[in-house]
């Protein structure tokens, strides 16, 4: 074999891809198709609106075929630092603002500006694999904080793992894969602890515009200081449609961001610039439009805890943003049981074997016992035939 990086090969395979893989060849009846529950990403396209504008963009903007600014176009930077400012009730600076390809470059970013082979990094459990992925890949060690039935993080028990190696914390609210809302309350200890400590912590606020509660969730940008412990990342992909676009972004300190910079500068160049364009455009004018989207998706989460409750035997651990985080009532292995729900009920869903350790790499055995169903591509509809075929099953 030719050589190939060894902390690659250690790094599992793409969740998302491998899920694809078990309905490959698969036929599904028209009177039960399969329900695809696996991606938490919108499918349909952007409002006409936005098309519109980056198509004019395309055509009528030179630019807009070239290379931008590495750290993004100064128009959305500002916009960003604008709208973020007044909402979080904060002073966040258009220099303290860099626009990503989506969010997860946005993670691989700061965290190269922050770790290095042999540090460590803490992650609550159950994790967002892709970052789990970066770390094992660059050599980082991941170090787990488990949580309880609640599925929020403990801050005590985070503050007993901090090493002299360790360089951020990493949180994700609302959460992927589970669907909790992290307290302001909460947030803001864990940002006291990190200052404590002069480490990072890295808020992943990708679903911010599907939280349920109203204002700011939370007030850690008033900190004037925020910039020496906050990172906080955002996607545009879920508010706006833009996944094939590649648009997130990083709030940090100007100094770290000019570290970013040079990642990625050697790693894509700069953002796309018609993405950007488009996310600018949907900043601007869709507003009113994406308050909408949000109601859908928390009239969503209302019928995935009623029709739950028709399940006793399973639990409904995590429910908010796009994703219900549940726990199944049978002595199957979760990854076992997401690959039989293709065939016996013609619904994929990823195991929490993808978001944990297992068993046998020292886990408690929350992995084996849970699934996540990403619902924001069913409808309410849809999502009552989901919890009919859960039902039925009996593997």
């Amino acid at each position: 074999m030719e050589p190939i990086n060894p902390t690659y090969v250690k790094t599992f395979a793409p969740p998302v891809m491998e899920a694809r893989r078990w309905i490959a060849g698969q036929q599904f009846s028209a009177e039960r198709p399969l329900i695809n529950l696996s991606q938490a990403a919108p499918v349909d396209p952007p409002p006409e609106g936005l098309v519109r504008a980056m198509t004019e963009a395309m055509i009528n903007d030179p630019t807009s075929h070239l290379y931008g600014p590495v750290l993004g176009m100064d128009a959305l930077r500002a916009e960003l630092a604008q709208q973020w400012s007044a909402g979080y009730g904060g002073a966040i600076a258009p220099g303290q603002v860099a626009i990503t390809a989506g969010c997860n470059q946005a993670f691989t970013a700061v965290m190269s500006t922050l770790a290095g082979a042999g540090d460590e990094v803490i992650l609550p459990l159950p994790f967002y694999f892709n970052h789990k992925m970066w770390l094992d890949m660059e050599g980082v060690r991941a170090v787990y904080l488990p949580t309880g039935d609640d599925l929020l993080p403990d801050p005590d028990r985070a503050a007993a793992l901090i090493t002299p190696r360790t360089r951020a914390i990493v949180l994700i609210s609302p959460n992927n894969p589970a669907g909790v809302e992290y307290p302001a309350a909460l947030l803001r200890t864990f940002y006291d602890l990190a200052q404590r400590h002069n480490i990072a912590l890295v808020v992943d606020e990708t679903y911010r515009d599907f939280h349920s509660g109203a204002g700011a969730p939370h007030d850690l940008f008033a900190d004037p200081d925020w910039e020496r412990t906050l990172i906080h990342l955002y996607s545009f992909s879920k508010a706006y449609r833009l996944t094939g676009h590649r648009v997130g972004a990083i709030m940090a300190g100007a100094a770290r961001l000019a570290e970013v910079e040079k990642f990625l500068d050697t790693v894509a160049i700069c953002p796309p610039q018609v993405g950007q364009i488009g996310a600018l455009w949907g900043m601007r004018n869709l507003g009113p439009w994406l308050a909408g989207e949000r109601a859908e998706i928390l009239a969503r989460r209302d019928t995935v805890r009623r029709e739950f409750a028709r399940l006793p035997d399973w639990r409904l651990l995590g429910c908010g943003a796009y994703f219900a985080y549940v726990q199944h009532p049978f002595a199957m292995a979760s990854d076992a049981l997401a690959q039989r729900m293709v065939a016996d009920a013609a619904l994929l869903v990823l195991p929490g074997t993808m978001f944990g350790p297992s068993r046998a790499q020292g886990g408690t055995g929350q992995a084996e016992a849970t699934l996540r169903i990403a619902f924001a591509n069913a409808d309410q509809a849809g999502l009552v035939r989901v919890v009919d075929r859960l039902a039925g099953l009996d593997p």
